[in-house]
């Protein structure tokens, strides 16, 4: 596989006019593609497979690379595999039909459970925003609510007797989520000690107020969250959806079926909920390298 970059890259020398810099990028793309390629047992370029070039896409976003950066890798290894296929060096280009807009929509960005830790760890609950706030994010992460579900959700709708809540997903539909016993006790501190600061006379029903009392607000939450990520020195761009992904793939990790996830995210088809089989494809594989005597 290296004597075939070598002679795409005088290919990009003598043919294709590209400039240094694009030769430079496109050289450094395939040089770490090929290396993965190694470390995943493929011993020749006829072997790599689509889910291959997904799963290498992956790792990086993984590693916080940006989408810019991610793109430009896509489009080298495309070219890379355009040259091999007309050169008559590969007989099927599985890079062709890659598009990366679409791409991007089955690599969604996650947190490591140490992140998770990190992040929850961040409102100072001496204050009243810090136990909402703590509340909300042991909330996200504990049910994997979007933030419009987490915003619209009723005070009737906890049932912590009974360790689950109930909220109002897409297209009004109702579903039933478990909640574990950090993510109740957090929700009981706001309610018993920081609500009632925010409440206006008891008649707004909403679980998290803003401090004139009103249902907070989807872009307050994705603000506060994208500022305790900060404080926490995590440095991938992450949203209260983040949280959702990092519930699902998480739970993935350590064993739920996909049918299970799926109920809980409320996802109508199957098919979007196993986005998150990319995610845990990864860490089977960084477990084979690290722990298997011929990986």
């Amino acid at each position: 596989m290296r004597f075939l970059l070598d002679q795409f890259m005088d290919h990009l020398i003598l043919e294709r006019g590209l400039s240094e810099n694009t030769r430079t990028a496109y050289s450094h793309d395939l040089d770490q593609f090929l290396h993965a390629m190694t470390r995943r047992g493929r011993k020749s370029i006829q072997e790599v497979q689509r889910r291959d070039i997904v799963d290498f896409l992956m790792e990086g976003k993984q590693r916080g690379l940006t989408t810019p950066t991610l793109a430009r890798r896509l489009v080298a290894i495309k070219v890379f595999f355009r040259y091999l296929n007309q050169e008559g060096l590969l007989a099927a280009n599985v890079a062709d039909a890659m598009d990366s807009p679409r791409l991007w929509k089955v690599l969604p960005a996650t947190l490591s459970l140490e992140e998770v830790d990190r992040l929850l760890q961040m409102p100072d609950t001496s204050k009243v925003t810090g136990l909402r706030d703590r509340a909300i994010l042991e909330t996200l992460y504990a049910t994997g609510l979007r933030v419009s579900e987490l915003t619209s959700l009723r005070l009737d709708g906890l049932h912590f007797d009974a360790d689950y809540i109930r909220c109002v997903g897409k297209g009004d539909k109702e579903r039933v989520v478990p909640i574990g016993q950090r993510a109740q006790a957090a929700v009981e501190a706001w309610l018993e000690h920081g609500r009632p600061q925010f409440a206006r006379g008891g008649a707004e029903r909403a679980v998290f107020l803003s401090r004139l009392g009103r249902p907070l607000a989807r872009s307050t939450v994705w603000r506060h969250i994208h500022a305790y990520a900060r404080e926490a020195g995590i440095r991938k761009t992450i949203s209260p959806h983040t949280l959702r992904h990092s519930f699902a793939s998480h739970l993935l990790a350590h064993g739920a079926s996909l049918r299970t996830i799926q109920e809980m995210l409320g996802h109508a088809d199957i098919a979007t909920t196993q986005i998150y089989t990319h995610v845990d494809q990864e860490r089977l594989q960084t477990v084979h390298q690290r722990y298997h005597p011929r990986a």
